[in-house]
């Protein structure tokens, strides 16, 4: 057995034969030609062509698989149609006096250089977006065939010269796809009827055709760099879209458990077949909105494959943690505008750092506390060293251009601090505004009930915000005195207990009070032994793990 560590983008577990996709030669001859204008005139006539073909794959992905997903083909045929293209195209035709192919292709390495060259992650994706459609470009003025078939599929590269080259097509078989890269256009044309995932040894998690294989629900792992092997092919392999990880020649216990595993995770699947689309609703009319909780940008693609209405607790400190030195104002932007943009209209709700306590981050430099539960964290630190929180609060503005996102603020024990809050908040949005950087205007804020105090002083505190959510991890913890991270004090630490139960009472029925929704994002959202209580309670919404999302609805649905 040989193992592979990749990186994950799309959830899923795939045991099966392995088919190499032989990468395809665009290898273009550099010609001098006679006649600049005539040149120019293919390459216009190529362009149009290869935008009509853009128009037909976005009518079938919206077809398949919903407008919003579509939208990336909309955006290449906004690539394809941009100025700026088109005249370094017909300026090095004009001037060098190459022939449309050559011209096509070094506009595109150009185009490509310049998004490979910038700071957000998103905007390097996009390098392999405008070679995609250069390459579109290419093979109309080269005659290579992109037409409809019988079935009424656009037939891409990836099908005519690799899947069924390799007999996929012609065998009818499944099969795990390995590459060297995979364009969008390519990923969007694949038949998942002929394909159980896909690995590939460039991309990554922020690409279209990561995306885009997220949505069609295909495990894919990439970044498998020089373990790709064309000599794999044919092999048996087991894929975890989850852990990245992949099995060539798995050994007899590697292949038991993947086989439990996946039988597991259709047994699920058949439980979003049956729940995917339903309301979260009693049988008695009472509806609670039912979100996921999410720690990375690349963690989206669960709560959409889970079918949650929405985010519920975006862990913005992980941005934080998981790297040495800042996360820059672009690094943040890219990360909230990435999952802003694939969440759609579904509402992406994200928690402001919540640093300290058990959270360290080396170079933020907090000193030592004898009690960190207690001490220097959350809110408190961006309250003081406002310098770090705004660069957080212009990120997410921005990011709020691009989808339905909300802010909350944790750790909350007053009015004040929301106030004070509030105020860098308008700092940042004043700034923006001078700079003419668009955003939301009437941006959503909520504060985290996740103490003593924030309950007690609950109705204050929705007289200034537009929903409360309870962190139930943190209320046990500081209802109880009971510190989370002591083993020794499990037996006393009960999430059940009344005072907490009580806790949760207050919050709900205070918001109510004010016109304001209240929801749970701790883990508590998910004990289906406590949802009845929490129906009763009067609950709006619940934000709990994306796996747990369905099991959650289907008792709610029954209630």
């Amino acid at each position: 057995m040989r193992t592979i560590q990749g990186v994950s983008v799309s959830a899923g577990i795939a045991i099966g034969t392995v088919r190499v996709l032989a990468a395809v030669d665009y290898a273009v001859e550099r010609r001098l030609i006679d006649d600049p204008q005539a040149e120019m005139d293919r390459f216009r006539a190529a362009r149009d062509t290869a935008v009509a073909q853009l128009k037909q794959l976005r009518d079938n992905v919206a077809a398949e698989f919903g407008e919003n997903k579509a939208e990336l083909f909309d955006a290449h045929r906004l690539m394809l149609q941009d100025p700026d293209y088109a005249e370094c195209v017909e300026g090095l035709i004009a001037q060098d006096k190459v022939n449309a192919e050559f011209a096509v292709k070094s506009a595109a390495e150009q185009f490509a250089a310049m998004f490979a060259a910038m700071d957000s992650s998103t905007m390097q994706a996009r390098a392999a977006d405008v070679k995609d459609v250069s390459r579109r470009v290419m093979n109309v003025l080269q005659g290579k065939r992109d037409s409809t078939a019988q079935d009424g599929r656009v037939q891409g590269d990836a099908v005519q010269n690799g899947i069924v080259q390799n007999g996929i097509a012609q065998n009818g078989e499944s099969h795990i796809i390995f590459a060297e890269d995979l364009a969008p256009s390519d990923t969007a044309q694949l038949d998942r009827a002929k394909v159980l995932g896909l690995v590939t040894a460039k991309g990554s998690a922020n690409s279209h055709t990561a995306i885009l294989a997220r949505t069609m629900g295909l495990p894919a792992i990439t970044g498998i760099g020089d373990a790709f092997d064309p000599a794999d092919d044919g092999h048996v392999a087991v894929i975890d879209g989850t852990s990245g990880a992949v099995f060539v020649d798995p050994d007899e216990a590697t292949l038991t458990e993947y086989r439990r595993r996946k039988a597991e995770a259709e047994e699920h699947l058949s439980l979003l077949r049956k729940l995917k689309g339903k309301p979260t609703e009693t049988k008695s009319g009472q509806r609670v909105h039912l979100y996921a909780n999410i720690s990375r940008p690349s963690d989206a693609a669960a709560v959409l494959a889970n079918d949650a209405e929405g985010i519920g607790l975006f862990r913005s400190e992980f941005l934080y943690l998981e790297r040495e030195d800042w996360p820059t104002e672009e690094f943040q932007f890219d990360a909230y505008g990435q999952v802003a943009q694939e969440m759609g209209d579904r509402p992406v709700i994200i928690r402001t750092l919540d640093i300290g306590a058990d959270k360290q981050v080396d170079y933020f430099n907090l000193s030592h506390e004898d009690n960190p539960a207690l001490g220097y964290r959350a809110i408190r630190i961006c309250l003081t060293r406002p310098e770090i929180f705004k660069v957080q609060l212009r990120a997410l503005l921005r990011a709020s251009a691009y989808g339905n996102i909300a802010i909350m603020l944790p750790m909350i024990t007053s009015v004040q601090e929301v106030r004070d809050a509030k105020r860098i908040l308008e700092e940042a949005k004043s700034e923006l505004r001078g700079e003419r950087i668009d955003f939301n205007e009437s941006i959503q804020i909520g504060v985290m009930i996740e103490t003593p105090a924030s309950v007690i002083m609950a109705d204050e505190l929705a007289a200034e915000v537009d929903f409360f959510s309870i962190g139930t991890n943190d209320l046990t913890q500081y209802t109880l005195a009971c510190d989370r991270q002591n083993p020794s004090l499990e037996r006393f630490a009960d999430p059940h207990s009344p005072a907490v139960l009580r806790m949760i009472q207050m919050t709900i029925e205070a918001a109510h009070r004010h016109g304001i929704w209240c929801g749970i994002c701790g883990e508590l959202g998910a004990d289906l032994s406590l949802t009845d209580t929490f129906l009763r309670l009067g609950i709006d919404e619940l934000s709990v793990s994306p796996t747990s999302v369905l099991p959650l609805r289907n008792v709610i649905r029954n209630h």
